[in-house]
């Protein structure tokens, strides 16, 4: 069963969220009547997901939101009044999954949460791929980075230097970036 945060200014609205969340099977963890301590709250809660019913999410809360994804990152839902294209991009860009306009009604909870967890679950992988690539890259560069440092260092050419490195990495039990860093970091010392 999934735990929902519930965020609303309005206690009688989030009284009627909390019915239609029971209604599609899921748990309220708790109900906040805004975003000011949104990290630490999810930090103690643990919820699986935030839902955030508002007339228009103010900047304060779309702060808190992209403070709280970077730490902890949540599939959020957000039902709202708010149709226009700035606030829906400032939304995505603080990492809310879903941004349902013309509020909420209690029969399109599940589906929306459904897709607002896919989405986000797409999302994350997205950024796994994305920093993987990114660390290959880098170490990619270091890689290079040392090969070129060897070759006018002892006259190597290209392959020499990269068996050297590569020889070198497998007799520590290092990776090649590592080796990389330590032959870049030596020829600052010595050259």
């Amino acid at each position: 069963m999934l735990n929902v945060l519930v965020i609303d200014e309005s206690r009688a609205r989030a009284g009627e969220i909390c019915a239609g969340l029971a209604l599609a099977g899921y748990q309220v963890a708790a109900i906040l009547a805004g975003a000011e301590n949104l990290t630490a709250e999810v930090e103690r809660l643990q919820p699986d997901i935030i839902l955030i019913d508002t007339e228009s999410p103010s900047r304060d809360t779309l702060e808190h939101l992209a403070a709280m994804n970077k730490d902890m990152p949540r599939p959020v839902v957000i039902f709202t009044q708010e149709e226009g294209q700035s606030m829906i991009r400032d939304a995505l860009k603080a990492g809310v999954s879903a941004y349902v306009v013309d509020g909420l009604d209690s029969k399109r909870i599940k589906p929306v949460v459904e897709v607002a967890r896919a989405r986000f679950e797409d999302t994350q992988a997205l950024r796994r791929e994305l920093d993987e690539i990114s660390q290959k890259l880098s170490e990619r560069k270091l890689v290079e980075k040392a090969k070129g440092v060897l070759m006018k260092a002892r006259g190597m050419d290209e392959e020499a230097a990269y068996q050297a490195m590569r020889k070198l990495a497998m007799e520590r039990g290092q990776t090649m970036a590592k080796v990389a860093r330590d032959v870049i970091d030596m020829a600052r010392v010595l050259l």
